[in-house]
């Protein structure tokens, strides 16, 4: 038994929205059919910033998809550390909303939270603060 080793990488389960995202529904839409869904609040931030909405609406969409993320992660083992790979497909909604989360919270002069959460996505996943924030 390795007492040094860390909690083993947490997988979330495959999200409903990720399918309708990945045709003709608009995010706004998937949010409201799948409120709990990390993908299509990330897709709605997303969206938001692509389209110039305000820093402090990219901020809220982000954080409203960051804390259901928390909640869905807990429900499926995470003890708020560890690792969440990016190469989990299903892990994507919420690596992508703390990413947009780090970088609105910086837009909008929230220095330490930019710093928070930048340094829990590379915690994280290296490969989705790579692709995300590198």
């Amino acid at each position: 038994m390795n007492l040094l080793a860390g909690p083993p990488p947490t997988h979330l389960p495959d999200d409903p929205a990720t399918t309708e995202l990945a045709g003709d529904a608009t995010p706004a839409d998937v949010v409201r059919r799948h409120p709990a869904s990390p993908a299509a609040w990330a897709a709605l931030a997303e969206e938001a910033r692509e389209q110039g909405a305000d820093d402090v609406t990219v901020y809220a969409y982000s954080r409203v998809g960051y804390h259901r993320s928390l909640d869905l992660l807990r429900r499926n083992g995470w003890k708020g550390h560890g690792p969440v790979p990016w190469e989990h497909e299903a892990n994507r909604g919420f690596l992508t909303c703390l990413a947009i989360l780090a970088q609105s919270a910086r837009a909008i002069g929230e220095t330490d939270e930019w710093e928070r959460c930048s340094t829990f996505l590379r915690d994280s996943s290296p490969t989705a603060y790579d692709t995300l924030l590198g």
